[in-house]
């Protein structure tokens, strides 16, 4: 399977994201459109926009890149407390439709700020079933001329879109990826995901999570193609191992001069009330060492990194790409890296990391369909005489 290498867009109300350059322009059309140009120039396929209440609308930044654009495909990230499936199913398909394909479905199963758009559903048992209920009627709604659907969070009598979406060739709708590490996630991503996305964990870890995620989708009985599996990382990259590791950790002493103090106190807070399985495995991988397996640096977990920016893989570029390539050999097809200022760092991981991951993928796809030529067991010559 071909891998997907996606990058990060900022979509932010306030400049700055994770060290990111401060510009007043920095959420403008020119500027936003500026970074989605940047990542078609530099062999990226597409890439991720953040979703937040506080933040602007995700499905119309994604919608207007994807139209100032050509190839590029938003990989947009929404929450089923924002949205009626069946709304979401006719909004994505008529783009999918528009742009030939090109749209990417993150579902976000975390609430933000409920109070402020209505949502009342804050415990993680109903929002993650509603999630899997809001997965299951859109991919219908995607596939089927009619749909009526009599669920716990949805009614639906024969709904129909106006228009069907073009999806990919490996399947006739928009990939669905999905992110969470509680037990009630990983059931909902074996059950109803396309793509599972897993932020920087050791090699052992995204291991085990595999193998449980793949036994899952067997016991679940799972009725979609087997599920895929992605990596949300920062990548930290230089021309030598030793220029990485010192910008890296130049980076996490302003952090920690930075008040991350207070940035602790806000988000334990907030897990109090929401919580965040997968932020907390991640924190707990900073208590055991500051380095792990290859490059895995934990630092920035204890002094105020968060989400994809709370562990990173630093280094040479051969050695963060030789990183990526253990992912791969554990079963992970897609890639959604990051790095700031995210302008500069689009070429410089495109035209640096990603031809080393095509060159060690391409050289690993004729090494496999050779050998396969080699052990081919031919039929023997049936010749008619008597036995």
């Amino acid at each position: 399977m071909t891998s997907r290498y996606l990058w990060y867009v900022p979509n932010q109300t306030v400049p700055g994201h994770r060290g990111d350059e401060i510009r007043p322009d920095h959420n403008s059309l020119e500027t936003l459109t500026e970074h989605a140009r940047a990542v078609e120039r530099h062999g990226w396929e597409g890439a991720l926009i953040g979703t937040g209440w506080s933040r602007p609308d995700t499905f119309t930044v994604g919608a207007t890149l994807a139209a100032r654009t050509e190839t590029f495909k938003p990989l947009i990230a929404a929450r089923p407390g924002y949205w009626h499936p069946a709304n979401f199913a006719a909004a994505t398909s008529t783009l999918d439709h528009l742009t030939g394909g090109r749209v990417l479905v993150n579902i976000v199963t975390g609430t933000d700020d409920p109070d402020a758009y209505g949502d009342t559903l804050t415990d993680r048992a109903g929002r993650y079933a509603r999630t899997a209920e809001f997965l299951h009627v859109v991919r219908r709604l995607w596939t089927e001329t009619s749909v009526t659907h009599h669920g716990r969070y949805y009614q639906l009598d024969d709904a129909t879109l106006g228009i069907a979406p073009r999806g990919t060739e490996q399947r006739g709708h928009p990939t669905l990826y999905f992110g969470g590490a509680s037990e009630e996630a990983e059931r909902v991503a074996a059950a109803e995901a396309d793509v599972q996305l897993f932020w920087g964990e050791t090699y052992a870890a995204i291991h085990e999570r595999i193998q449980r995620l793949k036994a899952l989708s067997e016991e679940l009985d799972r009725q979609h193609p087997p599920l895929e599996f992605g990596l949300r990382t920062t990548v930290v990259v230089r021309d030598t191992s030793e220029e990485a590791w010192e910008d890296a950790r130049a980076r996490v002493a302003t952090m920690a001069r930075n008040d991350a103090g207070h940035w602790r106190r806000t988000r334990e807070k907030g897990r109090g009330q929401l919580g965040s399985v997968g932020q907390e495995r991640l924190e707990a991988l900073g208590a055991e060492d500051e380095v792990l397996d290859d490059v895995l640096y934990t630092a920035p977990s204890r002094v105020g990194g968060g989400g994809a920016g709370t562990t990173w893989l630093v280094g040479s570029y051969q050695e963060v790409a030789n990183a990526l390539e253990k992912y791969r050999s554990l079963g992970i097809t897609h890639f959604v890296l990051s790095d700031t200022p995210y302008l500069r760092e689009i070429p410089r991981v495109g035209d640096h990391v990603l031809p080393l991951l095509r060159a060690a993928e391409s050289a690993q796809a004729a090494e496999h369909h050779s050998t396969t030529e080699n052990t081919t067991v031919h039929s023997p010559t049936l010749v008619q005489g008597t036995l």
